[in-house]
C-alpha cells in the first residue's frame, strides 16, 4: 500500500509538464498566425488601394503597406466623382441644365407677372422641368377650344421665350368633371385634347419646331382641386405647358409663384 501511494504522488508531480507543453504549443501556433497575418500580399494591397481611390476620388494617391497616409476625399456632385473626366463632364452638364431650367422659370415668371399676380397663371419648377399652368378662362370661352383674342398676348410671350430653346414641350388640357356633350365635343376628352392642340398650333405659328411639341388631353382625370366646389372646378379647367428637362432624375421641386386663384364658376 505504501508503494502504491508513492507512485500516485510521483505522477501528480509530473502533470505540470503536460500543461506546460500545451501552453508552448498554443504560443507557437499564436506566433505563426500573427506572422501569417503580418505578411501582406503587396500586389493585392495595391489593387485594393487603387480601387478605393477610384471610388473616393483619390486614384492618384496610392497608399503603401506600412506607410499610412491621409486619404483626401473629393465631395461628389449628385453622387458623381468630379475628379474623373467623364463624370466631371456629366456633373457639369447636369449643373448647366438645372441652371437653364431655373433661368427659364424666372424669365416666364417675369414675363407673365401680371397674370401671376392675378392668380390666373402659375409658373413652377418640378421634377419634369418647368411648368406654366394657365387658367382656361384666360384662353378659352366656356365649352370652347378656340383661343380667345385675349389669350394671344400671354401665349405669344411664352412662345417667344421657348422658340430658340431646345427642350421638348408638352401641352396638356384639363377640364372639370361636369359632363359635356355638344355637336363639336362629345365629352371632356375631346374638349381637353382640342384645347391642348389649339395652343400647340399657335406655338407652331410662332416659330417653335413642331417636332418639339406634344398635345395631350386628360379630361377631368388629373384635378388639382376639389370638383365638388365651384372654385375647385374653376382651378381644374386649365392648360399646362411643360418645358421638359433633359435631366434623367432631377430632385428639385420649387414653386416660383402662388397657385392660381379661382376666377369664375363658369362651366368648362
Amino acid at each position: 500500500m505504501t508503494r502504491r501511494k508513492f507512485d500516485e504522488d510521483d505522477d501528480k508531480q509530473e502533470r505540470w509538464l503536460l500543461s506546460y507543453a500545451d501552453f508552448i504549443t498554443l504560443l507557437f501556433a499564436f506566433f505563426v498566425v500573427m506572422y501569417a497575418i503580418s505578411s501582406v500580399n503587396e500586389g493585392k494591397y495595391r489593387q485594393l488601394s487603387t480601387s478605393l481611390g477610384d471610388v473616393f476620388g483619390a486614384a492618384n494617391q496610392s497608399v503603401q503597406p506600412g506607410q499610412p497616409e491621409s486619404i483626401k476625399f473629393v465631395a461628389p456632385i449628385n453622387g458623381l466623382n468630379t475628379q474623373n473626366g467623364p463624370n466631371r463632364q456629366r456633373a457639369s452638364a447636369i449643373r448647366r441644365e438645372r441652371e437653364s431650367m431655373t433661368a427659364m422659370a424666372r424669365d416666364l415668371q417675369k414675363a407673365l407677372a401680371h397674370l401671376v399676380s392675378e392668380g390666373k397663371v402659375k409658373v413652377s419648377q418640378n421634377s419634369r422641368g418647368v411648368s406654366v399652368e394657365i387658367n382656361a378662362s384666360v384662353l378659352f370661352a366656356p365649352a370652347e377650344a378656340a383661343l380667345s383674342q385675349t389669350s394671344d398676348q400671354a401665349l405669344r410671350v411664352v412662345a417667344s421665350l421657348l422658340r430658340d430653346d431646345p427642350h421638348a414641350i408638352q401641352v396638356e388640357g384639363h377640364t372639370d368633371n361636369v359632363p359635356i356633350s355638344t355637336a363639336i365635343f362629345a365629352s371632356n376628352w375631346e374638349l381637353s385634347s382640342a384645347r391642348a392642340s389649339s395652343v400647340v398650333r399657335l406655338f407652331v405659328e410662332q416659330g417653335i419646331a413642331a417636332s418639339r411639341l406634344t398635345a395631350v388631353g386628360h379630361a377631368s382625370n388629373k384635378p388639382v382641386a376639389d370638383n365638388a366646389e365651384s372654385e375647385g372646378r374653376a382651378r381644374n379647367r386649365r392648360v399646362e405647358i411643360t418645358i421638359i428637362t433633359a435631366l434623367p432624375d432631377p430632385s428639385i421641386d420649387i414653386p416660383t409663384s402662388p397657385s392660381p386663384a379661382p376666377t369664375n364658376a363658369a362651366p368648362a
